[in-house]
C-alpha cells in the first residue's frame, strides 16, 4: 500500500481512489441474481436445494431449523461464548430499548386531535451471514430489536455448514427472538426466498441484514419490484475509514483496518492522515501484523483496493470523509469530539485511540448493521424503529371541524379539487 498525495490528484484520479471495489463487480453481479431470484420465484425450493447445493455445497430436503437442532445448539457453544453473548446481548437491548420510537398525540385545534400510533411490521425477514465466517453477532442485531418492536411473525435465514447444520452460535444468538423460524438458506436464494415465500418459507413484508455484494444486489432487486418487499438499507461488503493525526498510535491504526479488510476480499480501507510519519508507521504494522492474521489471505486481497491517503490537515480529511460517507468512521484524533459536529456522513462515529470498531460490531451496544457503498448520506443504522412504521389518525369534532374546514375548503378550491372543498362543505351546512 502506498502513500497518495491528495491534494496532488485531479478531479478523476480522486473520484477513482474513493470508488468502491463492488462497484466494477456489479454488472456481473446484477445478472446472476437476477438469474437466482426469477428461478427462485418460479420453482421455489426445488430452486433452493438446486441452489443451495451449488453453493454451499450440501443438499437439504428440509431447510428449517428443528427443536432438536436448537437445544444441541447451546451444548455445543462453550460457556465462554454464551456468557459472551449474553453480556453483548443486555448492552444491546439496553441501548435500543433507550431509543425505542414513542407515540404521541396532540390537539392542533380546538376539537381536531391528530395521533402517531406505532405497529409492528410482520413478518419480518432477518438475514445472519455465515459464509467464511459465521455471525452470531449479526443475530444479536437483528432478532433484538425485532423482538423490542414486537414483531409477531420473524424469519432468519443463515447459510448451512457443509454438514447440512446451522452454526451453533447462530442458533444460540437466534434464541433471543424466542419466536423466529429458522432456515439453512444463504445468499441471493436466501433473499428471494423471503420476498417471494416458498412452500417451506414464509414471505416477509421487509428484509434486514448484511451481506456480500450478492446479498445486497438480491435486496434491492427484490426491493424493486412491485410486489417485493421494503429492506432496511443497502447493507453490503463491510468498509472503514480512519482519520488519524500524529498523536495516533500506528499499532491500532493498522489493527482497525485490518479488522475489516478481513471480512472479504471486496471489503474496503482507507486512512485519511495529514502525518507522513503516522501513514508510514501504519503501513508498516499493517504488514508486521498480516504476519500473524489466520485470515490474511482474505485482507491482502481487501488491501489490494485500500488506500493511505495523506491530506493537508483533519478538516480536509473530514470533508473527504464526507464525501466518501463510510460505514464505519474512526476518528483517531485528539479532540475527537471538536470533530464530530463536522461530520455528516457515516453510518456510525467512533470516537479515541481506545474505541476500535469492533466494540460496535460485538458489545458496545450499537447496531452493526450499517449503509455501505455511499449510503449512509441518506440512510441511518438499524434501530427498534426500523421494525414498525407509524400510522397518523386524526379526529374531529362538530366544533373542530367548523374551526379549520374554512382553512381546507380555501386551499381545495386553490388548487382545483372542488370534491375535497364539498366534502368540507356539507359538513359545515350540515354543524350549522
Amino acid at each position: 500500500m502506498k502513500t497518495i498525495d491528495w491534494d496532488a490528484q485531479d478531479a478523476a484520479a480522486r473520484a477513482q481512489l474513493l470508488t468502491r471495489p463492488t462497484r466494477a463487480l456489479a454488472p456481473g453481479v446484477r445478472a446472476r441474481v437476477e438469474e437466482v431470484m426469477a428461478d427462485v420465484a418460479a420453482r421455489g425450493d426445488v430452486a433452493l436445494r438446486v441452489l443451495t447445493e451449488h453453493y454451499d455445497g450440501v443438499r437439504l430436503e428440509t431447510f428449517e431449523v428443528g427443536a432438536q437442532e436448537r437445544s444441541a445448539a447451546f451444548a455445543a457453544v462453550g460457556p465462554a461464548l454464551r456468557a459472551a453473548i449474553d453480556e453483548a446481548a443486555a448492552r444491546i437491548e439496553a441501548f435500543h430499548r433507550a431509543g425505542m420510537p414513542r407515540a404521541y398525540a396532540l390537539d392542533t385545534a380546538p376539537g381536531v386531535r391528530c395521533e402517531r400510533v406505532l405497529r409492528p411490521i410482520s413478518p419480518v425477514g432477518l438475514y445472519v451471514p455465515a459464509g467464511s465466517a459465521p455471525l452470531p453477532s449479526t443475530a444479536l442485531m437483528l432478532a433484538i430489536p425485532a423482538q423490542l418492536a414486537g414483531c409477531a411473525q420473524i424469519v432468519l435465514c443463515t447459510p448451512p455448514r457443509r454438514d447440512g447444520s446451522a452454526d451453533p452460535a447462530v442458533l444460540v444468538a437466534a434464541s433471543y427472538a424466542p419466536n423466529a423460524r429458522i432456515f439453512k438458506l444463504g445468499g441471493a436464494q436466501a433473499i428471494a426466498a423471503m420476498s417471494f415465500g416458498t412452500a417451506s418459507v414464509p414471505r416477509c413484508e421487509k428484509l434486514f441484514g448484511p451481506g456480500n455484494a450478492w446479498v445486497d444486489e438480491a435486496k434491492r432487486q427484490a426491493a424493486e419490484r412491485p410486489d417485493g418487499p421494503a429492506i432496511d438499507m443497502p447493507a453490503g461488503p463491510s468498509e472503514v475509514l480512519v482519520i488519524a493525526d500524529a498523536g495516533a498510535n500506528p499499532a491500532f491504526v493498522a489493527a482497525d483496518l485490518l479488522s475489516q479488510a478481513e471480512h472479504g476480499p471486496d471489503s474496503q480501507v482507507i486512512l485519511l492522515s495529514d502525518d507522513a510519519g503516522l501513514i508510514a508507521a501504519a503501513a508498516a504494522e499493517v504488514e508486521r501484523q498480516l504476519e500473524t492474521l489466520p485470515r490474511a489471505a482474505i485482507a491482502r486481497q481487501a488491501l489490494a483496493h485500500s488506500r493511505l491517503i495523506r491530506v493537508a490537515d483533519i478538516a480536509q480529511a473530514v470533508e473527504l470523509s464526507n464525501d466518501y460517507a463510510p460505514e464505519h468512521l474512526i476518528l483517531s484524533v485528539r479532540e475527537p469530539e471538536r470533530w464530530l459536529p463536522a461530520v455528516r456522513n457515516a453510518g456510525t462515529v467512533f470516537l479515541g485511540d481506545y474505541t476500535p470498531e469492533s466494540l460496535g460490531d460485538y458489545c458496545s451496544g450499537s447496531n452493526h448493521v450499517l449503509p455501505t457503498g455511499g449510503a449512509a448520506r441518506a440512510w441511518s443504522g438499524l434501530s427498534v424503529s426500523s421494525f414498525m412504521k407509524s400510522l397518523t389518525v386524526q379526529r374531529a369534532s362538530r366544533a373542530g371541524i367548523g374551526t379549520i374546514g374554512p382553512c381546507a375548503v380555501t386551499l381545495a378550491e386553490a388548487e382545483g379539487l372542488h370534491a375535497h372543498a364539498r366534502a368540507v362543505q356539507l359538513r359545515l351546512a350540515a354543524e350549522a
